[in-house]
């Protein structure tokens, strides 16, 4: 077993080292950065940053725009940043907050940014001193949005003290007027609990009746309750922003699930993830206990769906790589789970694959996935 064991870490190794040079790149191509490092802009020096970056502008009708991009840099939503323009007027009163173009499923940051209009028609003041509550099926989103809304608040009245003169710099210090995304949640708390469970029960446990225990905390507290998965979405997001503190907290359950279903393997636990803690895997399993009666998949049809399966991660891979379509990242299945903000056509294809997998053992996992073909990669 041992010597099993030794003999599949290195292929092992190679699959992860590549999994890493896939995800790299296609941060890179995508947002032109790598662990919250700016590769677009690494030879502008710090000073022409600071002199170049558009922070605030002051219309001729006497408005001030506030652009959070520099501001809110290490807040992140589950895909990147999401930085905002902030108008306020001569007067003071918030006029309009705008989004600027970001990485955020379109679904959820739409349902999310509902919130930017309970600011316009406050004054600097009484916008500051508001406390919004996020958004439920677009946590990360609108947690994002808020600290944003925050920090470029802060900036509008500190600017606004001085008489809407900025000195040289354009930089002011508002680094503590906001929390990127805030800390530990109920549902973050027990979403760890149930990733914890998932990440080391099964190592020792070989226990069917808790197996199904488990599939069943992934798919109510997990899926249903805090949406946490792994996904194109989450790994870009993590190896495009890198990881701070100040998200450690919000990120725990999902940087821990990506831990196993990237390392576990080199320990010989390949699967690891999607077998005991992926919730969409789980809903399939539980669905297929319905019936004990299952169609025979013929070889030949098993190796075409299999072909499928690879052909059609290697042509999302070129997209991907390419930047000509990124945004199928945000049309994956899981996001199912988050039915409050997610598509009509992910919950209805989500749906069917359930349906599906009553008689076909975990149909999307064996034949579609495109995260677990990369995890398999």
């Amino acid at each position: 077993m041992q010597n099993a064991k030794n003999k599949n870490f290195i292929p092992a190794l190679l699959s992860l080292v590549v999994v890493v040079l896939i995800l790299s790149a296609a941060a890179i191509v995508r947002d032109g950065r790598i662990f919250g490092i700016d590769m677009r802009h690494a030879h502008i020096t710090t000073d022409a940053v600071a002199l170049g970056n558009d922070t605030m502008s002051v219309h001729p009708d006497g408005t001030m725009v506030v652009n959070t991009r520099l501001l809110a840099k290490d807040v992140q939503g589950y895909g990147g940043p999401v930085p905002l323009r902030i108008h306020v007027s001569k007067s003071g009163v918030v006029d309009s907050i705008v989004a600027e173009p970001n990485a955020e499923t379109p679904d959820f940051f739409n349902h999310a940014s509902a919130i930017l209009a309970q600011w316009q028609g406050k004054t600097v003041d009484e916008a500051t001193a508001m406390e919004v509550d996020g958004v439920t099926g677009a946590t990360f989103s609108s947690r994002a949005i808020i600290a944003n809304v925050q920090r470029g608040l802060a900036y509008a009245k500190q600017h606004a003290a001085l008489g809407n003169a900025p000195d040289a710099t354009g930089s002011v210090d508002v680094s503590g007027s906001s929390v990127s995304s805030g800390g530990f949640t109920l549902g973050g708390i027990v979403a760890l609990i149930v990733v914890l469970m998932g990440a080391v029960v099964p190592l020792f446990v070989k226990n069917r009746r808790w197996h199904y225990v488990q599939l069943v905390l992934n798919v109510i507290v997990l899926g249903l309750w805090t949406g946490t998965f792994v996904s194109y979405t989450l790994l870009m997001r993590l190896f495009s922003g890198g990881i701070n503190l100040a998200i450690l907290a919000t990120l725990a359950a999902p940087l821990l699930m990506v831990v196993v279903a990237m390392l576990y393997p080199l320990a010989g636990r390949p699967g690891h993830y999607c077998a005991h803690m992926c919730p969409f895997g789980s809903a399939q399993e539980l669905a297929g206990k319905l019936t004990r009666r299952k169609p025979r998949i013929s070889p030949r049809l098993n190796r075409a769906l299999n072909m499928f399966r690879n052909v059609l991660w290697g042509v999302l891979m070129v997209l991907m790589l390419t930047a000509t379509w990124t945004a199928w990242m945000d049309y994956e299945l899981f996001t199912a789970f988050l039915y409050s903000s997610a598509s009509v056509w992910v919950i209805v294809f989500a749906v069917l694959f359930l349906v599906l997998s009553v008689w076909v053992p975990r149909p999307y996992c064996r034949f579609v996935c495109p995260t677990g073909s990369l995890l398999r990669s």
